[in-house]
């Protein structure tokens, strides 16, 4: 059933196309295949397995939308309220309308608060410098924060346009991520551990890798203009002031397995319940209206391409993930969940059907062809679609 997949995984691997990856397949009752090939590292010996460690990137984004939806259930947070009386450092904020002659920031005053619906659907004006030219000249502005560096002054960035009038891609799951502290009385980490890995089983998922999980992780590379891989030195901020709601955490194709599994579900597994069946139903509706959401023009080259996973399908986005509202051509359901990760890393979940599947790598730039082929041939298998 997979052996097309597989061949073509292994001749990418074969032809130095990627180092390695791992997939993984499952239904509502359990993994229904898994599969490995090539190295964690390029010209290393360590074999990809099933315990291979990736760093998932924004593949942190749905486990981080799902904890603050465990809060607004319990009252702690509210989607709809202002979210600045919780967070101080939201009040007052700007939006950026350009850089002038001289090489400052042209900002305005903000019109309109921030709302928690508005930063897990990417609607509040926060952007990413990849995903935003303006803001990524912003970035090299005098006086800008870095907003890598893992401090709470990186993420005090402007906005790209008043609250809840546009779309695009940024760290509003890491300002989420910060309003879960607030709100929780606990540090993001251990907030997830407790909350939402601990139910789940997700033993292998965390900001800071023990050294047995350092020993297993695979190694990021980097792709040429002329499509060669070199391994490349990666790594995250160590002990940051703000955990990456929005990217920092590090998983296994079986742990992320499991979150997908209990989205299936209606937001149980294996009969423990993380989320309510309402907050599962509106966590798949799309948020964002008649806006195509899920796309960008890549403004930083070394990190992204352009991205456009689904043309002509108009993509939404959820309370928790990019929704594909039609049929897709792999087999998808309409109404699927899915999203990535930088380092390209993808995953779908499609609750009609009762499926869900994930392809790890480690490579940049994101969006990939080459990762994004298996990916669809991954999930073509899977629905038995030659």
């Amino acid at each position: 059933m997979y052996g097309a997949f597989e061949n073509a995984l292994a001749e990418a691997v074969a032809g130095g196309r990627i180092a390695g990856a791992v997939a993984l397949v499952a239904d509502r009752d359990g993994v229904t295949y898994q599969h490995a090939a090539g190295k964690r590292s390029l010209g290393g010996q360590a074999a990809m397995d099933a315990a291979t460690v990736f760093w998932i990137a924004s593949m942190t984004k749905a486990l981080v939308s799902v904890a603050a939806l465990q809060l607004v259930e319990r009252g702690k947070l509210s989607l709809d309220g202002d979210l600045s009386d919780l967070l101080p450092d939201l009040k007052g904020l700007e939006v950026l309308e350009g850089i002038g002659a001289d090489g400052r920031p042209m900002l305005r005053p903000a019109q309109g608060a921030v709302t928690l619906r508005q930063l897990l659907t990417h609607t509040s004006g926060f952007g990413y410098g990849f995903t935003s030219p303006e803001l990524a000249a912003y970035g090299q502005t005098p006086g800008a924060a870095n907003p890598n560096s893992g401090t709470r002054a990186g993420h005090r960035q402007p906005l790209l346009f008043d609250p809840g009038k546009g779309w695009i891609y940024g760290i509003g799951i890491d300002w989420a991520g910060i309003a879960i502290e607030a709100a929780s009385g606990q540090r993001l980490d251990a907030f997830l551990a407790d909350s939402l890995f601990a139910p789940l089983g997700m033993t292998d998922t965390s900001f800071a890798l023990s050294a047995h999980q350092q020993g297993r992780k695979a190694g990021m590379h980097a792709r040429s203009k002329d499509g060669a891989l070199t391994p490349m030195l990666f790594g995250l901020p160590t002990d940051p002031e703000v955990l990456s709601g929005g990217g920092g955490l590090s998983s296994t194709a079986g742990d992320y397995g499991r979150f997908l599994r209990m989205l299936l579900n209606g937001g149980e597994l294996e009969g423990k319940r993380v989320l309510s069946a309402v907050s599962i139903a509106e966590l798949g509706q799309v948020q964002t209206g008649d806006q195509r959401a899920g796309g960008w023009t890549s403004a930083m080259p070394h990190l992204s391409r352009d991205v456009d996973l689904y043309p002509g399908m108009r993509t939404g986005w959820g309370l928790a993930t990019m929704i594909t509202p039609e049929p897709s051509p792999d087999g998808r359901s309409a109404g699927g969940l899915a999203w990535a990760g930088l380092g390209n890393t993808y995953y779908w979940a499609d609750p009609a059907a009762g499926k869900a599947g994930l392809l790890l790598t480690q490579l940049l730039p994101f969006g990939d062809p080459e990762v994004l082929a298996l990916f669809a041939r991954l999930e073509r298998c899977a629905y038995g679609i030659a």
